[in-house]
């Protein structure tokens, strides 16, 4: 549970909104719980660009710090990095390029079937 008392389901829900809200593409996510005591969740997505990237990872991190939650920090934002990670307490988001998210596979290396959403 993280400061807020807002659920992980509930972190998970905004932070997939505002990865839609700026047209992120391939959006999956992998339940952790069962594997990690770090997150519940963890979400990947796809950006068209390292601009676009970055956008994502942006707007996830002021939308949810404008619904309450402070997030406990972010990697690669305003760097033009092909890979932009929000630890959201109980969801991690990943935003990658193709390139980049082709190359890293997480879904593999986690190899948790994704839910649907």
């Amino acid at each position: 549970m993280s400061q807020l008392n807002l659920t992980a389901d509930q972190i998970l829900a905004f932070a997939v909104e505002a990865l839609e809200d700026v047209k992120g593409d391939k959006i999956t996510v992998l339940n952790v719980s069962d594997h990690t005591d770090m997150m519940d969740y963890m979400v990947i997505c796809t950006g068209t660009s390292k601009r676009h990237v970055n956008a994502l990872g942006q707007n996830v991190f002021e939308h949810l710090k404008g619904q309450g939650l402070q997030p406990l920090g972010s990697e690669g934002r305003g760097m033009g990095s092909d890979w932009v990670l929000v630890d959201l307490h109980d969801v991690v988001v990943h935003v990658m390029t193709e390139e980049a998210r082709a190359f890293y596979d997480l879904e593999k290396l986690w190899d948790i079937k994704p839910e649907q959403l």
